[in-house]
């Protein structure tokens, strides 16, 4: 059965599955407009998600067949995967961020085995051992990586613009981080049991109640640009900070308020973390070597394989981050390249 939410105002969510993943589903919300049912995301292609969906879509008294559109707050399958589906279904638009929507376009027009030596490659200049690169090299088979068909988005999110939605008013804010073009989408209507604040903001990824999001890399096989993906994370939190919204619908765990507090925590945590790097570099080491030393939800030993590979994306954007705040550098002539706190 279907665990469907009404948050009240024609705002309801749907709880879609995501398999084997321990965040164990994705909040779907369904936002009614004059034109019909819109969505803010879809959950991830799965037979399990889309039956979930469909089920919790008929709970809340339409059908995939009746969606006028989808709001995507970003491209990570859990969140974009169904997008097909439902357009197949009903004739909806997709609307996405231009940023992410570049990387759904490269994503289905770059084979996979590009994907795979590209990531083999960036694991080898981390440091990574051979033994953990190996499965990558050998890795040739298109199709192996979830999303990597994804629904190409027909209408484009312009940050601090009002969204198309007849009879609602919902504006994009751009908070990217978690990934270039992360939004946020601002519910600029009263709270509908009168809570404090300004409306309601659809979080994303961006503001989660209990866990922090991933801060990785922003992968592209084509652009060389360095970029500072905690950096933009840290400035969109503030800017959501500041919006002080009546309550955050997340697109995991639960609804919740007080955003300015929970930015607050997130700020500290990462400042902490960053602090904590530092002592680590006291002696040069590689990406993978710190991935190794930092303190994760559990002993590295038994951290999964892919999870390995997000952990490593998660050390290399604090070490950016901190190369470029001037608190470490890159050791000259060190191969693979090695850090050191300054």
């Amino acid at each position: 059965m279907a665990q469907v939410y009404d948050h009240g105002g024609g705002v309801r969510s749907v709880q879609v599955p995501i398999p084997d993943n321990p965040l164990g589903h994705t909040l779907v919300y369904v936002v009614d407009t004059d034109r019909g049912p819109v969505l803010i995301d879809t959950g991830w292609d799965d037979p399990a998600s889309w039956d979930a969906l469909a089920e919790g879509l008929t709970a809340c008294g339409t059908a995939p067949a009746e969606i006028h559109g989808v709001v995507i707050t970003h491209h990570h399958p859990d969140h974009h995967g169904l997008s097909g589906k439902v357009r197949e279904a009903s004739g909806a638009w997709i609307a996405m961020h231009a940023a992410d929507a570049a990387i759904v376009r490269r994503t289905r027009t770059t084979r996979s085995e590009r994907w795979f030596s590209y990531m083999a490659d960036k694991l080898t200049a981390a440091g990574a051992p051979d033994a953990h690169v190996a499965p990558l090299r050998a890795a040739r088979r298109p199709g192996t990586l979830p999303g990597f068909s994804p629904a190409a988005p027909d209408r484009e999110i312009v940050p601090g613009e009002l969204l198309d939605l007849p009879g609602r008013r919902l504006r994009a804010i751009w908070t990217p981080g978690h990934t270039p073009g992360h939004v946020c989408l601002h519910l600029e209507e009263d709270h509908p049991a009168r809570l404090p604040g300004h409306g309601r903001l659809f979080s994303g990824d961006h503001l989660l109640p209990e866990i922090t999001p991933h801060i990785g890399l922003y992968e592209d096989p084509d652009d060389t640009t360095v970029t500072d993906p905690l950096g933009d994370y840290l400035d969109s939190l503030e800017r959501v900070g500041r919006l002080a919204p009546a309550e955050i619908l997340p697109a995991h765990q639960h609804a919740f308020t007080d955003a300015p507090a929970r930015v607050g925590e997130l700020l500290t945590h990462h400042e902490d973390r960053l602090t904590g790097l530092l002592a680590l570099l006291s002696e040069p080491l590689t990406p993978w070597q710190l991935a190794e030393r930092m303190e994760w939800n559990r002993p590295w030993d038994q951290i999964p394989y892919g999870s390995r590979n997000i952990a490593i994306a998660e050390a290399e954007s604090h070490l950016r981050r901190l190369v470029k705040l001037g608190r470490a550098e890159a050791v000259a002539g060190s191969e693979p390249v090695t850090y050191v706190a300054v």
